[in-house]
């Protein structure tokens, strides 16, 4: 069976009632579980992973070079624009990688413009909300 894992960065556990003008009324609990039926009916398995530290999210990408995984979705959020560990897992694992951002990071501050997994992602979505996570998948799963 194909495998994905869905990776949130710090803060997206507060979705809901953190800057719902920004980031929506969704939780990540919502989006998980709309992922994990999709998934599910066409015959993949997902793994959603969320963590505030950057050395978890290298944790889930190591896992995830050594277990079969297909595809990694991820949205490492702060993380994006600071961190080199992240970007230095995802070089190492052979699967597809999409990015994906709640909002539209480059209509924000300048620092959110620059993005160290970008490097390495296979493609880039942002400024769609939780609909990003379900392009995603939808990419991640047209290529199986």
């Amino acid at each position: 069976m194909n495998k994905v894992v869905v990776i949130h960065g710090p803060n997206l556990n507060m979705l809901g009632t953190r800057e719902p003008d920004i980031y929506g009324r969704e939780t990540l609990d919502d989006i998980n579980t709309t992922l994990h039926e999709k998934a599910s009916d066409h015959g993949w398995e997902l793994h959603c992973v969320q963590s505030n530290h950057e050395g978890d999210i290298v944790d889930a990408i190591q896992a995830a070079c050594l277990d079969d995984t297909s595809a990694i979705i991820i949205n490492p959020a702060a993380y994006t624009h600071t961190s080199v560990a992240i970007l230095d897992a995802l070089n190492a694992f052979e699967g597809k990688v999409i990015e994906v951002h709640l909002s539209n990071v480059h209509k924000r501050e300048s620092f959110r413009h620059h993005s160290y997994v970008s490097l390495r992602a296979d493609g880039v979505i942002a400024g769609l909300g939780s609909q990003g996570y379900h392009a995603a998948l939808a990419a991640v799963l047209a290529v199986s």
